[in-house]
């Protein structure tokens, strides 16, 4: 039951993005403009090196919440490898999430 919980959040949160599009993206901590600078970093097959203005997103990011959309449609919807995602902190000489 708690997958389905996931699910229907995730889902409310992609319609609530869809349908605020006056308003910027933000998850976990982490602005529109964190998403654009990370993108190359976290989109497969050739994901770039994360640049000095993603690792300050990386920074600010709560790196507990992106956990629980680890095995979500959330940010593969956005174009976004979870696992990638999750390798940013040390890309970045951040601390790793520990319960991940």
């Amino acid at each position: 039951m708690g997958g389905e919980i996931t699910k229907v959040v995730a889902l409310v949160a992609v319609i609530v993005v869809v349908l605020d599009g006056a308003s910027a993206l933000s998850l976990c901590n982490v602005t529109e403009d964190g998403f654009t600078a990370c993108k190359p970093s976290v989109t497969p097959p050739s994901p770039v090196p994360p640049t000095p203005e993603c690792c300050d997103a990386v920074s600010g990011a709560d790196m507990k919440c992106l956990c629980s959309y680890r095995n979500s449609f959330m940010l593969p919807s956005l174009g976004i490898d979870p696992d990638l995602a999750l390798a940013l902190p040390a890309k970045c000489n951040r601390p790793s999430p520990t319960e991940c």
